[in-house]
């Protein structure tokens, strides 16, 4: 039964401090899920709105056509030296962060929902897994936050965009370089995702009722699937 004293506030802290109590009120409190959408799309983007203002930016041109394939940079630094600019490379930021963020929600509560009625046919609408979905990442604050001090400790104002990922694997443990196959595989795949997929995997089995097993697969499976095929790949 939900906690009439229960606030926004309160989940805010436990989906951190302590998830299965955070998880088992935001169940029954979907429209909870504006305030850490919000502050999440708005840390990300206030994060990139703040580095392309701060960068070193001609510095930054020359080194994303540096990082270019040898055999396409004469034919794309005129076009990105004449488009990229402060402006448009922070608001095209803006757009993708907020985008994007909506539309990973929407597949991932879609998948756990079909997921759901598969296995257990609990009683829980869409909105209760985007809602999950939401409160799920809103770790990814921590990232963010993360990636803020690393531009306040930098020496300089040439700081390259994925040096700001000081949480992925790439930065931890593959340390792949501009041009290898796994350096935007690493780059791609942090301990933030680790840390949503284990608090998914605690609201799956809490929701329906499922084992923490069963509910660990399934919440695992389309990352493991993804990351899995493609570090293959790479």
């Amino acid at each position: 039964m939900a906690d009439s004293s229960y606030s926004i506030l309160n989940a805010m802290v436990d989906i951190i401090a302590a998830p299965g109590k955070a998880l088992d009120e935001i169940k029954s409190h979907t429209s909870w899920l504006w305030w850490p959408l919000l502050i999440s799309v708005s840390l990300a983007t206030g994060l990139m709105l703040y580095y392309y203002n701060w960068v070193d930016f001609p510095w930054l041109i020359e080194e994303t056509i540096r990082q270019l394939p040898a055999e396409d940079r004469a034919e794309a630094a005129g076009p990105i030296r004449q488009f990229m600019s402060v402006g448009t490379s922070s608001w095209t930021t803006v757009v993708a962060i907020a985008v994007m963020s909506l539309l990973i929600y929407a597949v991932q509560a879609t998948y756990l929902h079909l997921a759901n009625k598969l296995t257990t046919g609990a009683e829980i609408g869409f909105g209760q897994w985007f809602s999950l979905s939401v409160w799920t990442s809103f770790v990814g604050v921590f990232g963010a936050l993360a990636a803020f001090v690393v531009i306040l400790m930098a020496d300089s104002n040439q700081l390259a965009g994925d040096k700001l990922q000081v949480l992925s694997l790439n930065s931890l443990i593959v340390h792949a370089s501009h041009g290898d196959p796994l350096f935007t595989w690493g780059n791609s795949l942090t301990l933030i995702n680790f840390w949503t997929l284990c608090l998914m995997s605690i609201g799956y089995a809490r929701w329906t009722g499922a084992t923490i097993v069963k509910s660990t697969i399934i919440a695992v499976l389309p990352w493991a699937l993804i990351f899995g095929v493609w570090g293959l790949m790479a």
